[in-house]
């Protein structure tokens, strides 16, 4: 299956602070917040929602492309994607600009405060489907709104089988920008959170979004997931984990294992499980891309957590 990954391409850098967020918000002082938190540790990881979901597709099998675009400073980076067995010919390195990056500070509760620098990812929607050949499924995944808007209406004019995931963009883009992405998707995915942004702008509750898309996939952090058709429903439990390290990318990894069970024509409640445990590897480490495992590793922790791995 020919896969093309959409989303943002970035850098992450991940600082840890050893207390807790909301100890510091004053709720009487919220219309003035001015807050500055110490860090104890901070890396620089290879990042971005594309990147994170084709790396866990990529582990998995598959081959996917990622289209998006990124600075002068993507070399090494497009280097060891392609050396990850992702296709990068759809990137396009903007000149003079740097590859947008991704602030994020963790406290002890796993709440994050983050800061995101557009950068090159600015010029993505320059890109277009229209020249990107046979697609057989794409995901839109936070990226420049522009380029968000624009990739569905190519993807439900060209009828290509696409998934909206709005993800962080469901705070900047209006309602009537979150319908149309629902218009038409093969499937919504997103988190609570987010969820309940997309019900608050445009009105659609879980019915009402099944209306417009064929699936949703609320995912729900340590409590699992649900997906919903028109004619089913699966909750579907988070694997345990031996550690928590980073939050930063689980979701990306959910939606690259999720996919891969749509490429490989599994049932839905299947797809959410290889899901969950594709997440379960990315919680264990810090950043989206920095663990590894084998095809037999991802099939014994999935049959420890839900039985015998069907895909068709």
């Amino acid at each position: 299956m020919r896969i093309i990954v959409t989303g943002s391409i970035a850098y992450d850098y991940l600082m840890s602070f050893p207390g807790k967020f909301t100890e510091h918000l004053l709720p009487e002082h919220f219309s003035r917040v001015s807050l500055s938190f110490l860090v104890d540790s901070m890396d620089k990881r290879r990042g971005g929602c594309a990147p994170n979901i084709a790396y866990t597709l990529a582990l998995l099998g598959e081959r996917p492309l990622l289209m998006g675009t990124a600075g002068q400073d993507f070399g090494d980076y497009r280097q060891w994607l392609d050396a990850a067995g992702i296709d990068t010919s759809l990137v396009r390195e903007v000149p003079g600009k740097f590859t947008a990056s991704f602030f994020c500070n963790t406290d002890t509760a796993n709440n994050q405060i983050a800061s995101f620098y557009t950068g090159a990812m600015e010029h993505a929607s320059e890109l277009s489907f229209r020249t990107a050949g046979k697609v057989d499924l794409a995901i839109i995944s936070p990226n420049d709104p522009d380029a968000m808007r624009q990739y569905v209406e190519e993807c439900r004019v060209l009828g290509i089988p696409f998934i909206f995931d709005p993800g962080q963009q469901c705070a900047r883009m209006s309602g009537e920008e979150l319908a149309t992405g629902l218009d038409g998707a093969s499937m919504v995915i997103c988190n609570d959170y987010e969820f309940e942004l997309i019900r608050q702008k445009t009105g659609l509750d879980e019915t009402g979004v099944l209306a417009r898309a064929a699936m949703l996939v609320v995912t729900r952090g340590e409590h699992g997931c649900r997906v919903r058709t028109a004619t089913e429903q699966f909750d579907v439990p988070a694997v345990p984990v031996s550690r928590i390290e980073d939050p930063t990318g689980v979701g990306d990894a959910y939606r690259g294992g999720f996919m891969k069970g749509l490429a490989s024509g599994a049932s839905p409640d299947v797809c959410a499980r290889l899901g969950s445990v594709a997440a379960a590897y990315a919680l264990e480490h810090l950043g989206g891309s920095s663990h590894a495992y084998t095809w037999q590793a991802f099939q014994a922790r999935y049959e420890a957590s839900f039985g015998p791995l069907i895909l068709s």
